[in-house]
């Protein structure tokens, strides 16, 4: 992927799935930095981008009557990203119990800055019900997703993975 494309995500068996963004001059701020809101669209575009290569949202999940929900953002700024600055975002998913899951995001500089880090809780929300729904895992599976995409263990052997 080359550094002046916005969006498309890759994934592989060595790194998480990320997406590669340039900085834009429109998204700075009067200290001539990423304004603060920019750092969650940055997040967000990963995110939509990671379901999309585990195989959709409107395929499976939004026609089953389900989607995705933000619940909760947090973001720990490392170093701040400047005008033509490019930026690996990396995304993956956690799962536990309950009807909320994790996304995590990591925003490095090409040179293996990292700029931010964000985590985001969110739940599957009934589209009918407008009530969250039990088991995301599940039915994120069920819905015909990848979980091993989304989840960044891709390629990797099952007994090597740390468990929760």
């Amino acid at each position: 992927m080359n550094p002046s494309s916005s969006y498309g995500g890759v994934v592989s068996q060595q790194e998480p799935f990320r997406v590669r963004i340039k900085v834009r001059h429109y998204e700075l701020d009067s200290l001539g930095h990423v304004n603060h809101a920019v750092y969650h669209q940055y997040g967000e575009v990963a995110r939509l981008e990671l379901f999309e290569q585990a195989g959709g949202m409107e395929k499976g999940l939004v026609e089953s009557g389900i989607s995705p929900v933000l619940l909760e953002s947090h973001i720990v700024y490392r170093r701040e990203l400047r005008a033509g600055d490019v930026v690996d975002v990396s995304c993956r998913a956690t799962f536990g119990e309950g009807k909320v899951f994790w996304m995590h995001n990591e925003i490095v500089k090409l040179d293996g800055t990292l700029s931010a880090e964000i985590k985001c809780t969110l739940g599957l929300m009934d589209l009918t019900k407008r009530k969250l729904v039990p088991e995301p895992r599940r039915l994120i599976e069920e819905a015909g997703l990848d979980l091993d995409v989304l989840c960044g263990t891709a390629g990797v052997p099952q007994d090597s993975l740390p468990t929760r």
